[in-house]
């Protein structure tokens, strides 16, 4: 039995970084539930030279443990620890990510969500999903029915994954066409894309921006291609645009009722997101392919948990809700304290 430690990574959002040591440690305990088989444990913080760590105990962790273990979303350097003075020796890390990381921060607005918790929730919901143990060679479909700007649209794409979103905003939805874009021709990236309305019986119901891209010309002549697909369009439309269980992954951060409220089809705008979730999660469920999962994120200050959790097990879905699932509730600022949810469709 081994013990390694693993410093989190530095964030700028002050108090995202007092959450991160215990969100860190929840996230881990999914992954060692979902891949390792429960091979983990005594995941504890500790100071090592009065540097703050997260350490854990397993048996030496192969190269394809570490593999997965790379991308976990607070992990900046992972060690293995030896002997009375805690020496520590580098373990050799390899992530999914095929780009810069210029891809998930150079676009800024108010009201972003913070991409590591954006790369958290992506996270936790593949290693719920029966997939999760190809996520190495598998390349996942990814939609975000609630994508405002595509934050989780571009982590999906940094694994190499595609990207499906739909979102009720005209602006973001044309905003993240102009980005995506101006950032594939300024990467050289070899592309096709096409932004436009969308008809159907003479009348313009939706306006669709469709990507085709590789991550080099190598891939693109073998036609090792990702894609983007995003919707102008009500979340209860999405299967308008996308087939019945066509994605591996639904994720979506719902509008916290601070500076975003939420509005479900022919309703006032409102804090709660219950009423979208109602209308949103069985057309969601419907999207997902058998084993895939759903993970949604909220402010709790604006609906119960429990009620949360009903609707999406209305919705025919499985929700995970014991053990570390129940650890990653953490204040944001004085007026949203954000938890998730995953769940998993039979």
């Amino acid at each position: 039995m081994s013990r390694y430690a693993f410093l989190i990574l530095p964030s700028f959002n002050r108090v995202y970084a007092e959450a991160a040591t215990g969100l860190a440690k929840a996230e881990l305990e999914v992954f060692n539930q979902s891949i390792l088989a429960g091979r983990v444990s005594a995941i504890a913080d500790c100071d090592i030279a009065g540097v703050p760590y997260v350490t854990f105990n397993c048996g030496a962790l192969a190269a394809r443990d570490a593999a997965f273990l790379a991308n976990l979303s607070s992990l900046y350097a992972l060690f293995r620890v030896a002997g009375e003075n805690e020496a520590l020796y580098p373990v050799p890390l390899h992530r999914l990510d095929r780009f810069d990381d210029d891809l998930i921060t150079i676009l800024k607005y108010p009201g972003k969500t913070n991409e590591q918790f954006t790369k958290l929730l992506l996270n936790v919901t593949m290693l719920s999903s029966r997939f999760a143990p190809d996520i190495l060679t598998r390349r996942l479909s990814v939609l975000d029915p609630l994508c405002g700007r595509g934050t989780t649209l571009n982590q999906a794409l940094m694994y190499g994954f595609n990207a499906y979103g739909v979102d009720l905003d005209k602006r973001d939805i044309e905003t993240y066409s102009a980005f995506i874009q101006r950032w594939l021709k300024d990467k050289r990236l070899k592309h096709q894309a096409g932004f436009g309305p969308v008809r159907r019986n003479r009348q313009v119901v939706a306006s669709r921006l469709q990507v085709s891209f590789a991550a080099t010309k190598d891939d693109y002549k073998a036609g090792d291609l990702q894609h983007i697909d995003v919707v102008h369009a009500e979340t209860g439309k999405v299967l308008d645009f996308f087939r019945p269980e066509s994605v591996d992954l639904v994720v979506a951060d719902a509008p916290y009722g601070v500076q975003h409220g939420s509005r479900a089809t022919g309703k006032r705008l409102a804090r709660s997101p219950l009423d979208l979730l109602s209308e949103g999660a069985p057309v969601w469920a419907k999207a997902l392919r058998p084993g895939g999962a759903l993970g949604i994120s909220w402010n709790t200050f604006v609906a119960r948990r429990d009620d949360a959790a009903a609707t999406l097990a209305a919705a025919g879905l499985e929700v995970m809700d014991d053990g570390p699932y129940l650890n990653f509730r953490h204040r944001v600022d004085q007026a949203i304290v954000r938890d998730i949810l995953i769940a998993r469709k039979p």
